[in-house]
């Protein structure tokens, strides 16, 4: 009689490790995920920190073609060639072009050109994006965003300010 009830005990131990990794499993799949998309978020922000820079004063404080392209034929020629240096990371790059309004009032000054601050930003999907089980949407409902302002001089080509 004694041994009949020590084989059942042991057989309802024997399940409990099961219960436990189905229930621990999912939770650290979840934490497995949010530390890759980290990760990559990561690794894109440091490159995109290192080449914005060096792009926008390549492109932008010498820039080639006439007055009338420069408004916004600088920010796309910027983009384009952002996009192509980032292109291992699944990113939307977006750059604008903000002229400093100093001197911009009186007419003598108007003249002179001012520095010139380039957004350079992007925005990632984290991964998985658009994934579904049994008509369930799994997918991260957010974007993770990244910019880096610089500011040029037209009269010092070159220099980051």
């Amino acid at each position: 009689m004694m041994r009949k009830v020590a084989c059942r005990l042991m057989r309802d131990e024997q399940a409990q490790a099961t219960v436990e990794m189905a229930i621990v499993a999912p939770v650290l799949l979840v934490l497995a995920l949010i530390t890759y998309n980290l990760m990559v978020f990561l690794a894109a922000s440091a490159r995109f920190d290192r080449v914005a820079p060096d792009i926008v004063i390549a492109h932008a404080a010498s820039p080639s073609g006439e007055a009338g392209d420069l408004e916004g034929g600088v920010a796309d020629i910027v983009r384009s060639k952002l996009e192509a240096a980032m292109e291992g990371y699944d990113l939307e790059v977006e750059v604008s072009r903000e002229d400093s309004a100093e001197g911009a009032g009186t007419a003598v000054l108007s003249l002179v050109g001012t520095t010139v601050t380039y957004r350079c930003s992007f925005r990632m999907k984290p991964w998985p994006q658009g994934f579904s089980i049994a008509g369930v949407s799994m997918g991260a409902p957010v974007e993770l965003t990244h910019a880096r302002l610089v500011t040029i001089d037209p009269w010092r080509p070159g220099v980051v300010m």
